[in-house]
């Protein structure tokens, strides 16, 4: 039976069944870029570093961009899979394909002829603007591939495919990884080295991902005949996908405010916390790959309106993402200096990261409920309840928290904006959450 997963395993069960494919591939993820940074941290450079540092965001922007597509279309093939509506949620899954590669090179155009005045606001400098300048160049010529990979991995899910989007990151981050050397080292590209291995573990991905696309699912296609669907249809997909998109480009709104402020104490401090950003993905990641993991599973149980099994999720997800974001916020948080050590063994760097990682660490379990809630949202297209969370973790109220507190304790508050920002969100979430089931108390979902 093809839907036995969403509507008959046990809720822990089927949940680990789809998170777990995904927390892998987040890890893998996480191993890239811990990799990627030791690489670049090896050159012993530090305006090299802060250079990708300050860069950086664009490639995270652009995973915002992918999840337009992705999460948005996700989030609605698994409401029509629930409602056995399978020939609409085919032609989604189309749609969104093809709309993300056009998009991407809509991206690359963009990026690369205003590429002087987005680098100034990224806070390049005649210091870091060469090395700036080389890894945004080839992020940005890279782009559709980017911005493509992130739909298959999304929607491969819907069908239960985990492990097939475990696979595609898995061949990415690999090629990424034995690239990296070769062109930052061997052929002595520098930060621009960094960024065509990234492009090119991005490409190595993409094409596993049509491959599965097209052999392994059955729900799904990618065929360009298949890709007209109704406007009220493509609202949903950006009703959703924008906020899920927003979310990412908050990230990258969050780096480079945080960079803004830090730039006054030096830039050893913007490498230092270029540094405990990428560090403390090892906690993200893995949040982020259980909350988004059972988002299928959420979506389809409220689609086919089965309001006990969907509460008995979410109970769990709950519980396990606020439990596991505890545990690693401590281990992390013990062993922060030898982390940070990892990457560049430089005492000021050592010293100054491993305070950033810890204050970025006291926001874990936080984060953890608003990660759930968020993925709660998108599921069952609440566009308003993640709207207002995608513009908040990282955007409305950080930026709120960073000005009152550096003001209040200079660079010290800086570093503790964040953590700050994850409890208000936090609660922010559990309103949002409230009024979603207060609404359906009295009649199914």
């Amino acid at each position: 039976m093809e839907n036995e997963l969403f509507e008959q395993t046990s809720v822990p069960k089927a949940y680990m069944k789809l998170a777990f494919p995904v927390v892998m591939s987040m890890m893998v993820s996480l191993v890239y870029n811990m990799v990627d940074t030791y690489f670049i941290a090896l050159t012993g450079v530090q305006e090299l570093v802060a250079g990708v540092s300050l860069a950086a965001p664009i490639f995270t922007m652009m995973i915002a961009f992918g999840d337009i597509f992705g999460l948005g279309g996700s989030s609605v093939i698994s409401r029509l899979f629930g409602q056995k509506r399978n020939m609409d949620a085919k032609r989604v899954s189309a749609f969104c394909v093809w709309g993300s590669i056009v998009f991407g090179i809509c991206v690359t155009i963009i990026l690369l002829l205003f590429r002087p005045q987005i680098l100034r606001v990224l806070g390049a400098n005649d210091v870091t603007m060469q090395y700036a300048s080389g890894y945004y160049t080839w992020i940005a010529i890279g782009a559709v591939f980017i911005i493509f990979g992130l739909v298959p991995t999304n929607i491969l899910r819907t069908e239960g495919l985990a492990a097939q989007a475990m696979l595609g990151s898995i061949i990415g981050s690999i090629v990424n990884i034995i690239l990296d050397p070769v062109f930052i080292f061997g052929l002595k590209q520098g930060a621009a080295g960094a960024a065509i291995a990234t492009v090119l573990g991005n490409m190595a991905a993409d094409l596993y991902y049509m491959y599965a696309m097209m052999k392994k699912a059955n729900r799904l296609s990618v065929a360009i005949t298949e890709t007209r669907i109704s406007g009220h249809m493509i609202g949903n997909i950006l009703l959703i996908g924008i906020p899920a998109s927003i979310t990412n480009l908050m990230q990258s709104f969050m780096v480079m405010l945080t960079n803004h402020f830090l730039l006054e104490y030096g830039t050893d401090k913007v490498a230092a916390m270029g540094i405990a950003l990428k560090a403390n993905m090892l906690t993200a990641l893995i949040l982020v790959g259980f909350a988004f993991g059972g988002q299928p599973l959420v979506g389809y149980n409220y689609g086919a309106k089965n309001e006990k099994r969907l509460k008995e999720i979410l109970k769990f997800a709950y519980l396990f993402e606020m439990g596991t974001g505890l545990g690693f916020a401590v281990l992390v948080s013990i062993f922060a200096p030898t982390v940070i050590r990892v990457f560049m063994n430089d005492p000021g760097i050592v010293n100054n990261g491993a305070m950033m990682l810890r204050y970025q660490q006291f926001g874990m379990m936080f984060m953890a409920v608003t990660l759930v809630s968020t993925c709660v949202c998108q599921s069952v297209g609440n566009a308003s309840g993640a709207l207002v969370l995608s513009i908040s973790r990282q955007g409305v109220v950080y930026a709120m928290t960073i000005v009152v507190l550096s003001k209040i304790f200079r660079y010290t508050g800086v570093l503790a904006a964040q953590a700050c920002a994850d409890v208000l969100t936090a609660v922010m979430a559990g309103l949002i959450i409230r009024h979603i089931f207060f609404r359906h108390k009295d009649h199914n979902v």
